[in-house]
């Protein structure tokens, strides 16, 4: 019996799903501590430690206890290693050949793999780099079918992330997500909070202050098993980075986006960012939390809001803040309250000379109780033609369509479809052919080839549907903008006050112009943009001008129309 040094002896087991389900059962943690332990025994190894890698690929070395063992070895405790054979070790053969060719003989660590009767002991072993390369094919070839295979789930649309926060996966059909009502209440509220205004931070604090369990613990305390930091001290700190992933989440839509990241090889499994073109997006799979009209409303928030944290901590937003602009130089007019007397509160251009430095040489004055007074009128106004003269309004929004598209429309929607209709057969085919050359009714040489062609009209036919999606998209903006702005009209019909979602999903900005006039004469043109429509002038009666008091002595009246050319310009 060969003699074994003093110092632990390292029982090294490593299973992941790279291995395959073939040999799943021989390769279990279990089997693989029961034939270690017995070879232990039966040689005369004593001191012995298991050191186990369970769901850890074997095409790197970034797993936790092989850096323990690694350590150990270091630290001059370990004199043997033993694995089940050398795939258990590793599938990266330049990185295994570094281990047993240099490493190991170096720090003087005898390795053994048992089934394939390698012994540092017995000298060098010429079969050992042949192994290695086999072992590290085997995982190029099993990578290469789980991707084809993913790719081919991917295309047809079943979810291949794990469901987000507010989902969990359905019991009876775990290709399916159902809404989990508990964290979708959660997830409501949140865009609920940035439709009034609130901040990712502000959202975030408000959450931590009603403790509500961050997505981690939440599913924890669920007993769902998730990717992410697991340890964290306070189970309701929120981030406002968590915040804006679920704010950007378009499967809260009801959505299903594959491809979103990647990995450059079967070696790197880190996730890279996809760019958006190469996604695959399934629209109104499973139940929607969010409906899509407040997703694309939070958007368009999003991208044209940069928010700041308040001054103080319980300090809320203006009504209309980041909705002002002005009408000169194009600049969010900012929110002030008046130093003296504190119940005047005011809008002035942000980029104002005097107050600044900037470039803008009139302030822009308009007192924010003065603007939602004309708001208010404004949209009774719109409500009251909706309600009463429905056909002008619809008249003056027809005005805003063009009729002649609606035969190319229908066309370009034709073939759409039978390109949709296309793609999906296609993707039937690649699924079929992989399924019969995986059972040995089609050669490899015919797979490859028709493997190719099928890719090549799947690529063809992508760009062709997404051409045709952009265009009916551009086709149908004025359609539908009618459509969700008489809808977004119909909710002040019944509006008791005015609210910062209803302002937000009605108005995109208001232009507000300097003052024109001396004394009783001093007019300001304000000018409101919604969403949808943009600009729209309604016939006007003399009982709907609207004066206002901005300040002490001086009154400033509001005209629902535009001016004319000579006092605009």
């Amino acid at each position: 019996m060969q003699s074994n040094k003093v110092g632990i002896t390292a029982l090294y087991c490593r299973l992941s799903r790279d291995d395959g389900n073939k040999e799943s059962d021989s390769n279990s943690i279990e089997n693989q501590k029961i034939m270690l332990s017995r070879y232990a025994q039966e040689k005369g190894f004593e001191n012995t430690r298991f050191y186990v890698d369970d769901g850890f690929t074997g095409t790197n070395f970034n797993r936790p206890d092989f850096k323990r063992m690694m350590e150990d070895v270091e630290a001059g405790y370990i004199s043997t290693i033993i694995v089940k054979d050398m795939s258990r070790f590793g599938r990266n053969y330049v990185e295994v050949g570094l281990y047993t060719e240099s490493y190991f003989p170096e720090n003087n660590i005898r390795f053994i793999a048992i089934t394939d009767l390698v012994d540092s002991a017995d000298g060098e072993n010429e079969i050992i780099p042949f192994k290695n390369v086999m072992n590290e094919m085997y995982a190029r070839d099993i990578s290469k079918k789980v991707r084809s295979a993913k790719r081919i789930r991917g295309n047809m649309g079943e979810p291949l992330a794990q469901p987000p926060y507010g989902y969990v996966k359905d019991a009876i059909n775990p290709k399916k997500w159902v809404i989990e009502h508990e964290a979708a209440e959660v997830v409501r509220d949140i865009f609920r909070m940035c439709l009034e205004g609130k901040g990712n931070e502000t959202i975030a604090r408000l959450l931590q202050e009603n403790k509500v369990l961050v997505p981690m613990a939440y599913w924890r305390s669920k007993g769902l098993n998730r990717g992410g930091k697991k340890s964290q001290e306070d189970p309701y700190n929120w981030c406002k980075t968590t915040i804006a992933k679920i704010l950007s989440q378009q499967e809260y839509c009801g959505d299903v986006i594959n491809f979103r990241t990647f990995s450059k090889s079967f070696k790197n499994k880190t996730r890279i960012p996809n760019s958006e073109e190469n996604w695959k997006v399934f629209k109104n799979v499973h139940e929607p939390i969010i409906d899509r009209e407040t997703f694309e409303l939070v958007q368009t928030l999003i991208k044209k809001t940069k928010r700041r944290s308040p001054k103080k901590q319980n300090a809320e937003k203006h009504l209309f803040s980041g909705l002002l602009r002005c009408a000169d130089c194009g600049h969010n007019l900012r929110y002030h309250t008046n130093t003296i007397n504190k119940d005047i509160h005011y809008f002035s251009c942000g980029n104002y000379t005097k107050d600044t430095r900037g470039d803008c040489t009139t302030r822009h004055y308009i007192r924010a109780d003065a603007i939602e007074a004309i708001v208010i009128l404004e949209l009774k106004h719109l409500a009251s033609y909706l309600k009463n003269d429905e056909e002008i309004l619809a008249d003056i929004l027809e005005k805003k369509t063009n009729k002649d598209f609606h035969e190319q429309q229908r066309f370009i929607e034709s073939e759409l479809q039978n390109a949709i209709s296309r793609q999906q057969s296609v993707n039937v085919l690649y699924e079929k052919l992989y399924e019969d050359n995986a059972v040995g009714k089609v050669t490899d040489e015919w797979f490859m080839h028709m493997a190719h062609k099928y890719e090549t009209e799947r690529v063809a036919l992508k760009s062709k549907i997404a051409d045709y999606r952009t265009k009916l998209a551009t086709m149908n903006t004025v359609q539908q903008s009618r459509d969700m702005f008489l809808k977004a009209v119909r909710k002040v019909i019944e509006m008791e006050a005015l609210s910062a979602p209803l302002v937000r999903e009605l108005i995109d900005h208001i232009d507000v112009y300097e003052t024109q006039g001396k004394g009783k004469n001093k007019t300001q043109r304000v000018v409101i943009h919604y969403r949808f429509v943009g600009y729209i002038e309604l016939p006007t009666k003399e009982e709907d001008f609207y004066k206002s008091d901005t300040r002490q002595g001086v009154q400033v009246s509001y005209i629902p129309r535009a001016l004319p050319e000579s006092i605009t310009a």
